[in-house]
């Protein structure tokens, strides 16, 4: 299968949209504002620095200049090289898996397990990939190792940015996540009742579904009924 096909079917082939109201959350360092913009990317601020993630998809032109970038995944919805020039500016760390290093090559390259700290901010790159879902037999969507979901601290708050991934065991293994981002859409991540019980593993304080696509948000509520975790259903389209 083609990358563009790949690109797609994931995005949906949505048009571009301005950000969402921001998502306000308490830290030991004063208040975080998360952003929803547009199915995979989102913007989190704090502390007078912006970070933007996977700024691929919906409108830009307004948006605050990055301090630094997070890519995810080589795949469109996830990089596009003319957004990243939208919000980059003089000094703009972009933080990559080694495979967007064509795409993007003044990034700094983090592997699954790296952990790097950039003032009151540490990024820790965590696996992401298909166990089983791919365009032919015997081959993946996302390969493990290709490319990083992210967990971002800052003021003792942790943020978890599922990326393209399944229910592997690297996610159910989380802990003490206070905020998770976690895609569903198939058929290039899995469905809402595996999201669901990826999360009921790891039991986030807080998730987003988000990278959902048409997938049934209902289907993915009612599995996390009663676990305690706070689902918060956004307009991401």
């Amino acid at each position: 299968m083609k990358l563009s096909t790949i690109v797609i079917c994931c995005a949906l082939a949505l048009p571009a949209f301005a950000a969402k109201p921001a998502e306000e959350f308490k830290t030991k360092a004063g208040v975080l504002k998360i952003t929803p913009i547009q199915h995979a990317s989102l913007t989190i601020e704090a502390g007078g620095k912006v970070i933007q993630v996977d700024p691929a998809m919906g409108e830009y032109a307004d948006a605050p200049k990055a301090d630094i970038i997070l890519i995810t995944d080589i795949h469109g919805d996830h990089l596009d090289t003319a957004k990243i020039a939208q919000v980059k500016k003089a000094g703009t760390m972009i933080i990559i898996p080694g495979a967007a290093q064509k795409e993007v090559p003044d990034g700094v390259i983090m592997k699954n397990g790296d952990t790097k700290t950039v003032g009151a901010w540490s990024f820790e790159a965590v696996p992401m990939y298909n166990l089983t879902r791919g365009p032919t037999k015997g081959e993946l969507f996302h390969t493990k190792g290709r490319g990083n979901g992210y967990i971002v601290t800052y003021g003792g708050l942790r943020i978890y940015i599922s990326g393209d991934t399944e229910n592997i065991p690297e996610m159910r293994a989380l802990k003490n996540i206070d905020v998770a981002f976690v895609c569903m859409n198939l058929p290039y991540t899995m469905t809402p009742e595996e999201a669901a019980e990826a999360v009921k593993a790891f039991k986030p304080k807080v998730v987003y579904p988000y990278h959902y696509g048409m997938s049934d948000l209902k289907a993915f509520e009612a599995g996390l009924k009663g676990s305690g975790v706070d689902v918060r259903i956004r307009n991401w389209y």
